[in-house]
């Protein structure tokens, strides 16, 4: 059994996840790692929105999976990779929940990126 404390969202911590109908363009060390019109927008609490994209229409080969871990007790244990051709820069900066909770089941299959440790992340 589990001691991490699970949680529900509510009134007084909403998350809401929507299809984003924008292309959505990730780039790292002036390449393009995704380019997809198939991301989903959550938007959590008082916290900027974050898009997550599919997994499956980045090349995985330019990710390399690290031992960090983070722990949301909305969402669930999230694995992190970093992105080699970006540097130092790049070191954990996606993210995933491979087995999210139930209220945030959408987010399984999908990524997501810190903005500070990629190039840009553009809507268009």
């Amino acid at each position: 059994m589990s001691d991490k404390p699970i949680l529900q969202p509510g009134p007084d911590h909403p998350i809401t996840i929507e299809p984003n109908p924008a292309r959505v363009v990730v780039k790292v060390a002036g390449q393009v790692l995704i380019d997809t019109q198939n991301s989903v927008t959550l938007r959590e609490a008082d916290y900027p929105p974050v898009e997550y994209v599919p997994l499956s229409e980045i090349d995985t080969s330019l990710l390399q999976a690290t031992d960090n871990a983070s722990y949301c007790p909305y969402k669930g244990d999230a694995s992190y990779y970093s992105i080699p051709a970006g540097g130092e820069r790049s070191v954990n900066a996606v993210w995933e929940y491979k087995a999210p909770y139930p209220p945030v089941a959408e987010l399984a299959g999908r990524v997501a990126f810190y903005p500070d440790r990629v190039d840009s992340i553009e809507q268009q």
